[in-house]
């Protein structure tokens, strides 16, 4: 059965031929982009997926920041700033911190990791397809942009009140976005089905 691709932008439908290595498809009409692949491998997906989980550990480990007020000092973690919303009342707020900033990337690195080190090996998952499937839903709610955008405002604003000193795990985190950043730029749906095409050969 010929697989079909619909534009985004004019819903014109295209019959998809072969997934090329690094190579960009538009729409015939609109010239909307349809997919992209890229030439990156999946020793590249790997290392960076690695390389997160390791950043968030560390995130998770160590302070995420500091205040030193009349002689007193007190420090949260990343977890602790969302046990913190709970207690202040804000429990709905705080579980989506820890679910988005924390669970959401946890499932991103693992299923990734999970499905990738099986294609290098050129062997199937279990269930390797519905869980790229539920990744690619759940990317969108994977969001340490945002948490890094509003931990920077809140230490600006905190440090009118309070000495402020960033932790590791701050840095460990802006890392992380990054990385993550990178990973979902080398792993996008065209190019992890190429990849699973390449391991039935």
């Amino acid at each position: 059965m010929t697989s079909l691709i619909v534009c985004h932008a004019c819903d014109l439908v295209h019959r998809r031929g072969a997934i090329q290595a690094d190579s960009r498809v538009r729409c015939t009409r609109c010239r909307a982009e349809l997919y992209r692949t890229n030439s990156a491998s999946i020793d590249t997906a790997i290392a960076l997926a690695i390389t997160a989980s390791v950043l968030l550990l560390l995130s998770n480990l160590y302070p995420l920041v500091a205040f030193q007020l009349n002689g007193t000092t007190r420090v949260t973690t990343l977890f602790g700033a969302a046990l913190g919303l709970y207690d202040q009342g804000y429990g709905l707020i705080g579980a989506i911190v820890l679910i988005t900033t924390v669970f959401i990337p946890l499932f991103q690195i693992a299923s990734l990791l999970y499905v990738l080190i099986a294609l290098r090996d050129r062997r199937r998952a279990v269930r390797q397809n519905e869980l790229f499937r539920t990744l690619s839903r759940l990317r969108p709610w994977a969001l340490p942009e945002v948490f890094m955008l509003g931990a920077l405002v809140a230490v600006v604003k905190l440090s009118a009140l309070a000495q402020v000193i960033p932790g590791i795990s701050l840095f460990c985190y802006a890392a992380l976005m990054l990385t993550l950043a990178g990973l979902t730029s080398v792993t996008p749906t065209e190019q992890f089905w190429a990849w699973v095409e390449g391991s039935k050969t």
